[in-house]
């Protein structure tokens, strides 16, 4: 275990953006872990959890209290069940998985950003597929009953980019995730989303091949500057700052009454189904459509040039910098739209 003081926050998180922590641990094993999150509620310190960092907007002034940057390992698969360590590179782990070892479930994940403690917590998901498929159960410890417990995917209350651990980030501290993995003879699972099923040349619905999946993955995510890579500052991000709007029928009535008035009765906003008496619309192309295209801004914080919903750091971008644009493409889809946008990172220190 190491520990550090006055130590700089932005290099661990993939925005590069944050001031610095008055402390920061590195804890390699679950017990160290769970040591120190009891330490600092015993003290009644501030604490933040970090992994990958690709999901965290920390604020300029940094973090008062104890930061704890989860670095455990552990890989294991017994058959089709795979357990990962929540310190777990995803992307790797994703590779190992199709690659190595033939498996599909995760596949449609490849190249995401960050931790494997940090999935079940915000339900990651991409092209047609989410963890909460495949996730069987979560090891975490509960700040609450000071002791490690064994959740089922069942009582992780998933929902589009959402969990339990997320509706009540302070109790859970994810130690150990288990998935449900599938051996279809090289074969992916259905493809669920039309941009990866017209890449891979298959029906909505259909198999590809599993390692034509994730490298067609992969090339999308790339081509829309999802993939991390030190010299292209358009992945220097959080992945997508806003989740895509859930709105009611009668929201959606009105939104689309105003897409109609604003762009002409001809255009047909994207529209998905999101559960009984509810739409799912698309954040990126409300963004666009309010005038906000790739590469907008003239600052150190700009939209990235491939994608509309990466909110980039061109270099030496504050925080400071990022939530005004942030709040600019915000308000200016409620003033075109009347839709509010939701940022999907994890605020520190600051609010959107």
């Amino acid at each position: 275990m190491q520990e550090l003081h006055d130590a700089p926050l932005a290099p661990l998180t993939t925005l590069r953006i944050g001031g610095p922590a008055a402390r920061l641990v590195t804890a390699t094993t679950d017990a160290d872990v769970v040591s120190v999150v009891r330490a600092a509620d015993d003290a009644g310190e501030p604490l933040l959890l970090v992994g990958g960092g690709s999901n965290l907007v920390i604020g300029d002034e940094g973090f008062p209290g104890t930061v704890l940057r989860i670095a455990t390992e552990g890989f294991a698969l017994d058959g089709t069940r795979l357990t990962l360590a929540a310190g777990e590179v995803w992307a790797d782990a994703v590779d190992r998985v199709v690659v190595d070892h033939g498996l599909a479930g995760i596949e449609f994940l490849a190249g995401i950003p960050g931790s494997a403690g940090a999935t079940p917590v915000q339900n990651v998901g991409a092209y047609g597929q989410e963890v909460a498929d495949t996730v069987t159960e979560v090891v975490a410890y509960d700040r609450h009953a000071r002791e490690t417990v064994t959740l089922a995917a069942a009582d992780c209350g998933f929902g589009y980019r959402h969990s339990r651990f997320k509706a009540d980030p302070d109790r859970y501290v994810v130690l150990r995730v288990t998935f449900a993995l599938e051996d279809a003879s090289g074969a992916s699972t259905p493809v669920r989303y039309a941009e990866a099923a017209r890449a891979l040349g298959v029906a909505p619905g259909e198999r590809a091949e599993l390692g034509a999946a994730r490298e067609t993955v992969l090339k999308l995510r790339a081509g829309k500057g999802m993939v991390l890579d030190p010299e292209d500052h358009d992945t220097w991000s959080a992945g997508s700052f806003f989740t895509n709007p859930i709105l009611t029928e009668a929201e959606h009535a009105a939104f689309l009454a105003r897409a109609a008035e604003r762009l002409g009765s001809d255009v047909e906003p994207p529209a998905y189904p999101a559960g009984e008496g509810h739409v799912k619309t698309s954040a990126a192309w409300l963004i666009d459509k309010a005038g906000f295209t790739k590469g907008y801004g003239a600052g150190r914080a700009r939209l990235s040039g491939k994608h509309t919903l990466a909110l980039t750091n061109r270099g030496d971008a504050t925080a400071a910098d990022l939530l005004t644009l942030a709040r600019e493409v915000r308000d200016g889809v409620a003033a075109a739209f009347g839709v509010t946008l939701v940022n999907e990172p994890v605020m520190v220190g600051v609010a959107l």
